[in-house]
Parts: C-alpha cells; sequence; structure tokens
C-alpha cells in the first residue's frame, strides 16, 4: 500500500513511476466544487495527490490548484464507477472517491469545461493479490478480474466480509488439487454463503499446476465460496468443445471416443462444462505442497480425502 503522494505537475514523469500499480482512474464525470460559481478566472491544476486504491476499492483523488470552483472534466476511460464528490474539497483541493472496476494501463486527462486539457498520464492498476494465511504457511493468490470478472469480484466479496478466516482445506488429494473455503473445525458448513455465480471456464485460462478456481457441484452454475489450487495439470476439467452436427459422429473425452451421439446429451453433460479458473498462486506453492502431503481419510460427511491434521485458512487478505 503506497501513502498519500504529492505530483507537481513539473514532475509528472516521476509521479508516474510513483503512482504505477496504485493509481486507477475515474470514470468520467463532471467536478463542482461547492460554494459558489466560477471566479471568473480559468481553472489551473497545479498538482494531484493519488491515495493508495486495489481493484475492488475506494480511490480518493485529490486535484490542487486554483479557482476550482470552475467546472472540470476528469476522464478515467471507465476504470472507476460511482464517482462521489467529497465535503473535503475546497476552491483550491477538489476531492473525488470512486470504485475501481478495471485493472491495467489507464488515460487520466483532466480537462476545463471548454476542452482545454489541464493534466493527463497513464496509470496502473495492479491485479488483485490475496495472502492466504494458512496452519502450514502463507499462500499468496493473483487474480484475474480482466477475464474472470465474475468470480473474482465473487472471491473478493467473500475475502472483504473475512467469510474465509478460520475455515479448512477439507479436501486433498495429492495428485489432482487441494480445496478449501466452505467447512470450519469439526467439518461443520459455512453458512452466509452468496448467491451462486455464473460459470466463466470459456475465458481461456487454464486448470494447470499452481492455478486457483471455483469449486462447484455437477451444477455447472453452482459455484459459490469453495475454491481450489490445482496440484497438477488437470486438463480434463477444462471445458470441452463439441464438434458439429447432430448426432455427433466423434467425439473423445476421457481417453475414449464415443461415435454417434446425440448433441443433446453432450450439451448436457455437466463435466463438459469445465471449472473456472480465476487466478493463480504467485508465491507460497510449496506450502501447497505441504498440504497435499497431509495424510488423509475419511471424516464428516466425507468417507475419503479428508485432512487428518487439520489445516486451517486462518485468513484471506487482500494485499494488492
Amino acid at each position: 500500500m503506497l501513502n498519500l503522494l504529492f505530483t507537481p505537475l513539473r514532475s509528472r514523469r516521476f509521479a508516474h513511476k510513483a503512482v504505477t500499480g496504485a493509481f486507477a482512474v475515474l470514470t468520467a464525470f463532471l467536478i463542482t466544487a461547492c460554494g459558489g460559481g466560477s471566479t471568473g478566472f480559468p481553472p489551473v491544476i497545479t498538482g494531484v495527490k493519488v491515495q493508495s486504491i486495489k481493484y475492488g476499492q475506494t480511490a480518493t483523488l485529490y486535484l490542487g490548484g486554483k479557482d476550482l470552483r470552475s467546472s472540470i472534466v476528469a476522464d478515467t476511460s471507465g476504470a472507476c464507477t460511482n464517482p462521489s464528490y467529497s465535503s473535503f474539497s475546497t476552491t483550491d483541493m477538489l476531492v473525488r472517491n470512486c470504485s475501481v472496476v478495471q485493472v491495467g494501463d489507464f488515460n487520466f486527462s483532466v480537462k476545463s469545461a471548454e476542452g482545454t486539457v489541464l493534466y493527463s498520464s497513464v496509470f496502473n492498476v495492479p491485479k488483485p493479490e490475496v495472502l492466504l494465511l494458512t496452519s502450514l504457511g502463507n499462500v499468496t493468490l493473483e487474480l484475474e478480474p480482466g477475464i474472470a470478472p465474475l468470480s473474482v469480484n465473487n472471491f473478493l466479496s467473500y475475502v472483504n466480509k473475512a467469510y474465509y478466516s478460520n475455515t479448512l482445506f477439507h479436501r486433498v488429494i495429492p495428485g489432482f488439487v487441494v480445496q478449501g473455503g466452505g467447512y470450519t473445525t469439526g467439518l461443520v458448513k459455512k453458512a452466509g454463503q452468496l448467491s451462486p455465480i455464473v460459470l466463466e471456464s470459456n475465458k481461456g485460462l487454464l486448470n494447470v499446476r499452481g492455478s486457483l478456481a471455483m469449486a462447484r457441484t455437477n451444477d455447472p452454475q453452482s459455484a459459490t465460496a469453495q475454491f481450489f489450487i490445482n496440484v497438477r495439470d488437470n486438463a480434463f476439467l477444462d471445458p470441452v468443445l463439441i464438434p458439429d452436427g447432430d448426432p455427433v459422429a466423434r467425439f473423445e473425452y476421457g481417453g475414449r471416443t464415443y461415435e454417434n451421439v446425440p448433441r443433446a446429451n453432450l450439451l448436457n453433460a455437466p463435466q463438459l462444462f469445465g471449472y473456472t479458473v480465476f487466478g493463480a498462486v504467485v508465491s507460497g506453492m510449496e506450502v501447497v505442497e505441504r498440504i497435499k502431503a497431509v495424510p488423509t481419510g475419511a471424516g464428516g460427511p466425507f468417507p475419503t480425502d479428508v485432512p487428518r491434521t487439520q489445516v486451517t485458512i486462518q485468513s484471506a487478505t487482500l494485499v494488492k
């Protein structure tokens, strides 16, 4: 997290480097300071202050200058939504808040009501990262909101309300996955889950080793809070392209070949829909390997694959 930064216009190049990875732009909005109309002089921006921000969080932008009672337009290419005007604004400093909804580079510009560019730069919002503190060590997950936004926003909703605190990695299969996020001590299913989300398995992210994916039932649209980390490449968890034709003359899946299959049978087969990948482990894969190595057996409602020694997710925190 960055502290509050002051950006003189004469040091704009330096400022861009200082805030890269921390500043997202606000969606186009009209800024009109409190306290009356224009003094008759054109607005002048002498500096920009940027408070640390993250994807899915609130950004705060401070515009310093003169005659900021005049109307000025800040354009942020739709990277932030729901802009709000702060009561702390003065004629020398305008303060706006908004919700960051995109990652990557964005063009940011401030113009006068007549269209004169008063300030412009390019800023970057990094991909969000979530730190899992577990009883066997720490794991950092990088999320992909630009590819699987529904799944990322759903996961962050649980993170932000501390839902994952003191939940378990309740399912461990050494040659497959480690799964968690839905059960607490004693293998009690945790209440408070949000509504299921729409499957996003066809966005191009694959179930390779270290990838983060949403767990679900046989219903492709049933994912809620539980997630898993692939501990090997699991291509069979990716969506399967169904060839043209009805019946489908030839279809291969799971090492077997099927012929003259009614198309409806394939379209309704939940195993062919795949599982949504929405991020990956960027630090702590050795911890995942330790989790994978924990001996398992029966436990609670599960006949197999439950760690005999409890593996706890102590907390999940958005760190970037």
